[in-house]
């Protein structure tokens, strides 16, 4: 199994999978706790039904979709309100392509378009690609142990080991109890802090703790923040190659 990182939309943000864990009873070192989130993040394959409700200057905007991942490296999802009905997106070999009913043909997300806004939600296409575990690109320092929403949690701060990281500092609020990544924030280099996500409702399946529930916020967008909901998560059922293909993404 490979790391789920950031999947596709929900999957691609909110898929996050706990296994069962012991209150830690030492101070842990920081590359073991960053190692923790690299391992608990895994799954053979996902199937789910999803929500993504965008706020955005006094407006809202709710998505729903049909969506399927595979490892690290597919992920197909189809949108399902009248809005948006047909859109499909499809990650496969590290490439982003989109199907737009209206222009009836697939592009490929490249270039400056990663930095845009993906469905006019908090994410970009960039975000979406993003997958290589966190301890291979950044290098953590255990900053303190707080509170987070009333949850004793440690604070893992994070560094980027290259210039090129679209976020080179990042900073984890990780549950001390059961090892859920409660909160986390982005920033430029310059330190500006970029976007900031929250767990808002975590479920159990099996010896697994995962994410239903979360909200991602763009701080350089206004009166934003897009939360996404995941329903009838399905876990590790084959999925056939034929999902993930460009034929399907042009039916």
């Amino acid at each position: 199994m490979k790391r789920a990182g950031t999947v596709f939309l929900a999957v691609l943000l909110a898929a996050s999978f706990y296994g069962s864990r012991p209150v830690y009873a030492q101070t842990p070192a920081a590359a073991e706790l960053l190692r923790r989130v690299d391992d608990n993040e895994v799954y053979k394959t996902i199937e789910y039904e999803g929500e993504m409700i965008v706020d955005y200057q006094n407006r809202r905007y709710v998505k729903t979709m049909k969506a399927w991942g595979r490892e690290n490296n597919d992920s197909f999802v189809e949108f399902l309100n009248p809005e948006d009905r047909g859109t499909r997106y499809l990650k496969k070999g590290g490439r982003l392509y989109v199907y737009s009913p209206d222009a009836e043909e697939v592009m490929l997300i490249s270039g400056h378009l990663l930095k845009e806004s993906m469905m006019g939600s908090d994410m970009s296409y960039e975000d979406a690609l993003e997958n290589e575990k966190l301890s291979a690109r950044y290098n953590p320092v255990l900053s303190r142990s707080e509170a987070y929403n009333g949850r004793d949690s440690w604070v893992l701060e994070l560094s980027a080991k290259k210039r090129t990281e679209s976020y080179p500092k990042r900073i984890l609020w990780i549950d001390k109890e059961n090892g859920d990544l409660l909160h986390y924030e982005l920033f430029a280099l310059s330190g500006s802090k970029l976007k900031e996500y929250t767990l808002i409702r975590a479920e159990t399946f099996g010896n697994r703790r995962f994410s239903v529930e979360s909200e991602m916020r763009d701080l350089l967008r206004k009166g934003s923040k897009t939360t996404f909901i995941m329903k009838n998560v399905v876990l590790d059922r084959p999925i056939a190659d034929s999902v993930f293909s460009t034929r399907n993404l042009e039916r």
